[in-house]
């Protein structure tokens, strides 16, 4: 990484155009076949690893993988995508693109370079659009309705291969030439191609090189030499023996899941356009009921000072949301933009090392003084912050509902799941009313704090109920915002006329209404953070009639001991995996940012299919963890 350039940030690629084509400055290589690119990337790609015959047999539900050594403008993963259009079967299924890039181009440069390519200009769109910000690690693009999703990973091929868990059917072995590129092509790097590839995997490459052609054979591979492209002489191709006894990749029939909050709603939603079956069960007569009723609810995270795994997550996190939410836009997702403002002075030297210490792009977030942020925010502020231009607020309710409403959804409601127990062959879900049972094969607990009373076998577990209660303002009491402000509260923008703001933390409370008490204190702090925010019959009214005539919710935030979120199979105290049941839980008050990525975690391991988690985050969110006696 060039020495100007820190974390989370990696250096783009740096492009010299010859005659109309983009050739890497860095590697002194093109990008693609001066004669016709696109047509060079389906004959050694699409034809060499039979694509178009093998995209028909897919299974419904099921999944085809294709990874790839170098994403380079993203050419091949277009023809890919294309061919996958053309020849995919009519039943629900989704292809996965797996791919690195050490040095990935720009959006701008990635807009010049795809406008080569016309016939591709749809699908050249929903790319550019989903394209990250270029920070490390891996990206999951859900793409064409979820038909199509790219896993993009920003640097070195190595760090890759050895953090994301995948098993490919197909290999693109791309990037630029070996004697130019020789990291790219290195022994290491093609064992950890072995490591990831299914029984009968195929793979194909533009190089005819003899060293590579070797390096392939003495991991298992089959391989021959092919007439190649256009000018080119030679290109190889090859496969791994395939194993008739060998287990198919497994389809999942159906999920049942315990609660509809918006983890939950995300989730069965995700599977539902996988092609999976979810029964989603409930408490309360509607979806969103909890926490995730709120008018409102700010989508934002705290990034760490120190770039770690746990900073890595929260971004992840905040940029997988951002491109979910997107599609929202207009309805239930209100882009306004984000101040996390620096409220007090060891907030101020907070953000002023993470500032020091990490670059981000400016598409993430960027400094601002309190003169822009009374700009941006239409209010007044004290201090200036840190400004999330891709952030905003979410009408959560109405979202859940929306994905909701799905055929391969089934919602129950009214059934308040008490227990889980296992049977031969399934799980046997009993409701507090003796004469409710369901029964399911696999189940995933999105149950919010009621979570560890659904645990199958017991045992004592580190999560904690918060209550919180926010507090509604109208016109009258309130100078709201244009954009979501945080501090020590948050305020949203009004919404027909209301805003909200909030939320109290209370670890000890366990009363499910709105006091006056908790209505009090979110107007006195929002005073000390926005002094001049509130009206002066907010500011100054003492009296019992006028806090409790406010409006407002109370619900409870479900936090761990570590403040980070739980997701993936359920395993017991010794660690062993509990065959068909799954948490998604321990959100605290960022669920909104962390929910649209661990369903897509959850959904991937479900469905067994390429995790978009990489290892090291995937540790992060383990629910091991969770176990009482793990305790130091």
């Amino acid at each position: 990484m060039s020495d100007s350039i820190n974390p989370p940030q990696i250096e783009p690629a740096s492009l010299i155009w010859q005659n109309g084509v983009p050739v890497s400055e860095k590697f002194g290589d093109v990008y693609f076949c001066r004669e016709n690119g696109l047509e060079e990337s389906r004959y050694v790609f699409i034809r060499h690893n039979q694509l178009t015959e093998r995209f028909s047999c897919v299974p419904s539900g099921g999944h085809f993988v294709i990874a790839e050594t170098g994403f380079g403008s993203g050419l091949s993963f277009l023809a890919a995508w294309q061919a996958w259009l053309d020849s995919k079967p009519n039943h629900t299924a989704t292809l996965h693109f797996i791919s690195v890039e050490r040095f990935p181009l720009s959006r701008n440069d990635l807009v010049q370079v795809l406008d080569l390519w016309p016939a591709l200009a749809p699908l050249a769109k929903q790319l550019i659009d989903a394209y990250p910000p270029l920070v490390q690690g891996a990206h999951r693009l859900v793409l064409d309705g979820g038909s199509v999703r790219l896993t993009l990973y920003f640097g070195d091929i190595l760090e890759a291969w050895k953090s994301l868990s995948f098993k490919a059917d197909a290999w693109f072995l791309d990037g630029f030439a070996p004697s130019l590129n020789p990291q790219m092509w290195q022994d290491e790097a093609i064992g950890l191609i072995r490591d990831h590839s299914m029984p009968g995997t195929t793979l194909a490459t533009f190089t005819s090189v003899g060293r590579i052609r070797r390096a392939l054979e003495s991991v298992g591979f089959i391989m021959q030499k092919v007439k190649g492209f256009g000018h080119k002489r030679d290109m190889i191709a090859g496969r791994l023996p395939y194993a008739p006894s060998e287990e198919s990749k497994p389809v999942t029939d159906s999920v049942t899941i315990i609660g509809a909050g918006i983890a939950g709603c995300i989730l069965a939603r995700n599977l539902a356009d996988r092609g999976v079956k979810v029964i989603l069960i409930d408490a309360a007569d509607q979806v969103g009921a909890a926490a995730s009723g709120n008018r409102q609810g700010a989508m934002y995270v705290k990034l760490g000072v120190e770039f770690n795994d746990q900073t890595r997550l929260a971004l992840t996190s905040l940029l997988f949301s951002q491109r979910f939410y997107r599609s929202f836009g207009g309805k239930f997702w209100h882009p306004t933009g984000l101040l996390q403002m620096a409220w007090s002075q060891r907030e101020h030297e907070r953000q002023q090392h993470l500032l020091l210490r990490n670059s981000y792009p400016v598409e993430i977030l960027f400094p601002i003084d309190k003169e822009t942020a009374s700009q941006l925010t239409g209010c007044t502020t004290p201090a200036g912050g840190i400004w999330f231009p891709g952030n905003g607020w979410i009408e959560p309710a109405g979202l859940c509902n929306f994905l909701t409403e799905h055929p391969m959804i089934t919602r129950v409601f009214n059934f308040t799941a008490d227990k889980l127990t296992s049977t031969d062959t399934q799980w046997r879900i009993s409701g507090q009313d003796p004469n409710t049972t369901l029964y399911a094969s696999q189940v995933i607990i999105c149950a919010g704090h009621h979570t560890p009373e659904l645990i199958p076998g017991g045992g004592v577990y580190r999560f904690r109920s918060v209550r919180g209660q926010v507090t509604h303002l109208n016109g009258d009491n309130l100078n709201a915002p244009t954009a979501v402000i945080c501090g020590q509260r948050y305020v949203n923008p009004s919404d027909n006329g209301i805003a909200l703001t909030g939320s109290t933390f209370d670890p000890d409370d366990d009363n499910p209404h709105t006091t006056r008490a908790s209505h009090y204190e979110n107007l006195t702090e929002l005073q000390n953070m926005l002094p001049g925010a509130l009206h002066a019959k907010a500011l100054f009214a003492r009296s019992t009639e006028f806090l409790d005539n406010l409006e407002g919710k109370t619900a409870f935030r479900c936090t761990t001991h570590d403040y980070q979120p739980v997701a993936g199979e359920h395993c017991d105290a010794q660690g062993k995996p509990v065959t068909g049941v799954y948490l998604l839980t321990g959100f605290g008050s960022k669920g909104l940012t962390y929910a649209p990525l661990l369903a897509e975690y959850i959904a991937d391991i479900v469905c067994k299919q390429p995790a978009c988690l990489p290892v090291q985050l995937a540790r992060r969110v383990e629910t091991h963890r969770m176990h009482s006696s793990d305790m130091a």
